[in-house]
């Protein structure tokens, strides 16, 4: 007879408890079928898992060592329990992930129309985070896919497309009324509109001396502060093209530090254990984003 999982789960409760009589109660079970069943393991193994002191029951060594192995077997049990119920992808399954806001919506929303064709009984919850809100997202197991821009993000994920800031403001703002080259002194007595990290301990993240500074939640309401003139700010080129196209924004001449990059990177919590809903989703945006930018690309040339 081999020993069963739940023998060895048996095991771990009568430790943990400290008790038969407390096993037995918490497995829904008589005392004499966790003794019994303990009884047998020991039978089957051939070697003694527990002594007795005075009236105590304690783990021998080589109960000791079968202990810590049975709960490495648990774990590892129930992740596998947990990968075969990722792999349901049912009427309730739920995606969720998180995107720094950084990147583009316009490519995002392309992806999710396309994903639901595939899994049209999936359910997606979209974390829209900044800054050290997208990690955090990741370490907590808020989501099981992330689009981050952390250089950290490098050692973990596969890098996605690189992300233009520059520094604009609405054409009648004062600074641009100064109409020559600018440096940070002249950006200092003015205010700045920056995007709040999204994460329980924010960090700061670029140029942040500005004298006056507006903090917001959202890359919408960023925007509606600066389109309206009401500061200046850095943004991805690709999310405010439409505002400067339209007269709205005007890059800043500034002397350095006029634009900067960022490295996006996809980061799937699982890796290759993914679910296949996980991994296709993971497809579908690195497939978006090459088409994305291929055609950017193009557009330079000519």
């Amino acid at each position: 007879m081999k020993i069963t999982l739940e023998q060895w789960q048996t095991l771990v409760t009568v430790v943990e408890a400290g008790s038969y009589a407390r096993a037995a109660e918490l497995m829904n079970k008589s005392q004499s079928a966790i003794s019994y069943s303990m009884s047998k393991m020991e039978d089957r193994l051939g070697l003694a898992i527990f002594r007795l002191e005075g009236r105590r029951a304690v783990l021998t060594t080589a109960g000791e060592a079968l202990f810590n192995q049975a709960k490495t077997l648990l774990e590892k049990a129930r992740y596998v329990e947990g990968l075969a119920g990722n792999y349901q992808a049912g009427s309730q399954s739920t995606i969720h992930l998180a995107m720094e806001i950084i990147f583009p919506v316009r490519i995002l929303s392309k992806v999710l129309q396309a994903y639901a064709e595939k899994y049209p009984f999936i359910r997606v919850e979209l974390h829209e985070t900044a800054l050290s809100g997208t990690s955090e997202a990741l370490k907590k197991d808020k989501v099981e896919l992330a689009i981050i821009a952390n250089e950290s993000a490098r050692f973990m994920g596969d890098f996605l497309m690189p992300v233009k800031f520059v520094a604009v403001a609405h054409p009648q703002h004062p600074l641009h009324q100064l109409q020559r080259p600018l440096s940070y002194d002249d950006l200092v007595g003015e205010r700045q509109i920056v995007i709040r990290d999204s994460g329980s301990q924010p960090q700061d993240a670029g140029w942040l001396e500005a004298q006056q500074r507006w903090t917001v939640s959202t890359m919408a309401t960023s925007l509606h502060c600066t389109t309206s003139g009401l500061g200046f700010a850095w943004y991805p080129q690709v999310n405010i093209q439409h505002a400067l196209d339209a007269g709205q924004l005007k890059p800043l001449p500034l002397e350095q530090g006029a634009e900067r990059q960022v490295d996006v990177y996809m980061v799937m919590r699982d890796g290759k254990s993914a679910a296949p809903h996980v991994q296709y989703l993971a497809a579908l945006i690195r497939d978006a984003v090459n088409s994305a930018c291929q055609r950017h690309h193009k557009a330079q040339a000519i």
